[in-house]
């Protein structure tokens, strides 16, 4: 992927709309500095009309013409929007859910790719964009379908159940050996053929934890082999990279994804309020391919909207922000959906660069304003990348999957346990103590990291303990829970030891008990009085080893009283943390702000600034390894970083002050020695 330049895009739909349009959407995008386009994705009713009738050439006139305008194109492959010959009259080749309720078409994601019907139009379709558009100069990206699983979840066709008694098979190779794995003797569930083991429709209480989490782990396989096929007969037609466009709440496996592509890209709609979810999608996707530009493919230039509901429209000066941050922490893209205003279907009330009747709408001085933005960076990033993270989150499909399945401690009304809010909110405490950081997939690498955070991964296998333990040894501070090590890879509770017997051992610890704290009034007392209330699901522990120390112990009316939440231990040259319970409230809320940073001082991990809360700073490095920052104010209080002598503003070559320097409203400052 080229660092430059930094593209400025929309997400458009030509065939919406008559044909003498295209010039006029080309000059105004033109003079708005918009330099991609992403197109495709739901036109396979326009490329192929009738079953069998494929025609291309209608959008090669458009690639055409934008090619020549000097704007890049992203073309996509139209799957996720069957047209309605492939599904009328065929309930068989729609989507089912867990209800037995079979889709229907018209909306999108209605048909069931495990059909071999809808699976081979679907590839007949992408090899004929492969093949008439493979080699386009317009074109400088491929994307694969459109936010896979945004709007179901798991299919249960037929077929889909039929490939989940075959993936078990290929897993497990007998049914006593899954009986086994499974612990199926629990409510007579012992199975004796694999076609016997059924998908977790609906049913008078709760399937089998390990049944429901291998379905969807099994479903989530599935979806990136559609992924991959697609990839396989794209390339062999282009040579351009290949993508998809995530979204983090959607039922996908990110890690197993990302190994089939080429670069990652996300859609995200941050509001203003909640502008650390698109950090938190940047640092995930950025650490998913090291080396390697992501890409923001969706954002709203004002507010998301659908039928029944819409968000609040962006402050003024929040866009350009957001467009800052994303260019400052790796992105190499900033795209909008959508150009144009949608005129029919569900998502009217969403906002767009321009209106229906084409009339700039309220977000177009803001789309002015990225691009002021993005001319002043281009520069400064040509040869510019984020500064390698010292610290990092751990994600866990697995984790994620597993706490779905059993949300342990869940009391929705007090504490809901959800594993993405439970992410974001360490992340965000990452963020509030300005420290840069990854979110790195449980299988990547940890090259380079001092402090490693894994909360909420219930299941931690010998493949990771053994890297963890190796980085451990070499000088890593490792951070282990809430919620961490419950359970086996099979979703059993472990039997050789509360969190299994090698991270006991490792550790120094061995777990007592596991209880529910939410309204029980535990206290978790450190430096001997200070009380933190706790909540979530807890566990007591009870040192192991004369090298555990215990530096948390629990108050509460439970035979728990006196035993330890947080204890540390060193292990090699490194140490391990554990933290077993959640701190809760305002007093949890500052307690868990004091210990992520002095983790990350303790392990010398370097300052970046020391950014009041809601303001970020994204330190950069440059081909001949100088460092140098960007400050962004991303809530639109203002706020102030801690600046060393010695710097300039990159963009008018001033001397800055040493000491605090204040960054005004969704404002960004460039600072370089």
């Amino acid at each position: 992927m080229p660092a430059t330049p930094l593209y400025h895009g929309v997400c458009y739909y030509p065939e919406l709309w008559p044909a003498g349009d295209l010039e006029r959407d080309i000059a105004e995008m033109q003079r708005l500095g918009i330099n991609l386009v992403r197109m495709g994705e739901f036109a396979w009713s326009v490329i192929e009309p009738n079953e069998g009738e494929i025609s291309l050439e209608y959008f090669k006139g458009v690639l055409d013409r934008l090619h020549a305008a000097g704007i890049a194109v992203v073309w996509c492959t139209p799957t996720p929007t069957p047209p309605i010959w492939l599904t009328h009259g065929h309930p068989e080749r729609c989507f089912t859910d867990a209800a037995g309720v079979v889709m229907s078409h018209g909306s999108r994601q209605h048909a069931s790719f495990e059909n071999p019907d809808v699976r081979a139009a679907c590839h007949r379709i992408v090899e004929a964009c492969g093949a008439e558009l493979g080699r386009h100069p317009a074109i400088v990206g491929w994307q694969i379908d459109n936010e896979f699983k945004c709007h179901v979840a798991e299919d249960f066709n037929p077929h889909a159940i039929a490939a989940w008694h075959g993936w078990l098979a290929e897993r497990y190779g007998s049914i006593d050996e899954l009986n086994a794995a499974w612990g199926t003797d629990v409510w007579s569930e012992t199975y004796q053929r694999f076609d016997q083991v059924p998908a977790p429709v609906s049913t008078p209480f709760l399937h089998h934890a390990s049944l429901s989490t291998a379905w969807r782990m099994f479903a989530r396989e599935r979806v990136a082999a559609f992924m991959d096929e697609q990839a396989a007969i794209l390339r062999r037609h282009t040579e351009q990279p290949i993508t998809h466009n995530f979204g983090v709440g959607f039922a996908v496996n990110l890690e197993r994804m990302s190994t089939g592509l080429d670069f990652v890209s996300f859609d995200d709609y941050p509001s203003a309020a909640n502008w650390s979810d698109g950090v938190f999608d940047h640092d995930l996707f950025r650490a998913a391919k090291p080396n390697r530009a992501h890409w923001v493919m969706e954002t709203s230039v004002a507010h998301n909207g659908w039928f029944g509901a819409h968000e609040t429209s962006h402050p003024k000066g929040f866009l350009a922000a957001e467009a800052v941050v994303s260019f400052a922490l790796g992105a190499r893209t900033m795209c909008y959906w959508l150009w144009r205003q949608q005129r029919g279907g569900c998502e009217m009330p969403h906002s767009a660069v321009m209106s229906a009747w084409f009339k700039p709408s309220i977000g177009h001085a803001e789309v002015q304003a990225v691009e002021s933005a993005r001319r002043a960076l281009e520069p400064l990033l040509a040869n510019s990348c984020p500064a390698p993270a010292e610290v990092a989150l751990t994600w866990s499909d697995r984790g994620r999957v597993m706490l779905d399945v059993e949300p342990l401690g869940a009391d929705r009304e007090r504490h809901a346990v959800d594993y993405l809010a439970t992410l974001k909110a360490w992340h965000r405490r990452l963020c509030d103590a300005g420290l840069p950081r990854d979110v790195r997939f449980e299988g990547a690498a940890l090259d380079g990291l001092k402090v490693l955070f894994t909360p909420a991964m219930a299941c931690v296998d010998e493949v990771f303990l053994d890297r963890v333990e190796a980085w451990v040894r070499a000088g890593g501070t490792w951070v282990c829970g809430p919620l961490t090590g419950t359970r086996t890879a099979e979703h059993n509770v472990p039997t050789d030891a509360g969190l299994g017997a090698r991270l006991e051992r490792l550790a120094g610890v061995e777990m007592v008990y596991a209880w529910p704290l939410t309204g029980s009034g535990t206290k978790g007392i450190v430096d001997s009085a200070r009380e933190i209330p706790l909540a979530g699901w807890g566990m007591a522990l009870r040192p192991s080893s004369e090298a555990t120390r215990v530096r948390g112990v629990l108050r509460s009316d439970s035979p728990a009283e006196g035993l330890a939440w947080w204890t540390e231990r060193d292990w090699g040259a490194g140490r391990i943390v554990m933290l077993t319970a959640e701190p809760e409230g305002d007093v949890g809320g500052k307690w868990l702000h004091e210990f992520v940073r002095s983790c990350a001082a303790e392990a010398g991990v370097a300052s970046w600034g020391q950014p009041s809360p809601g303001t970020l700073i994204a330190p950069q490095c440059d081909a001949n390894g100088e460092s140098w920052w960007i400050a962004i104010n991303c809530d639109g209080q203002g706020g102030t970083v801690v600046v060393p002598d010695g710097l300039t503003d990159a963009i008018t070559g001033e001397a800055v002050a040493a000491g605090t320097l204040t960054v005004g409203r969704y404002a960004w400052r460039a600072l370089k020695r």
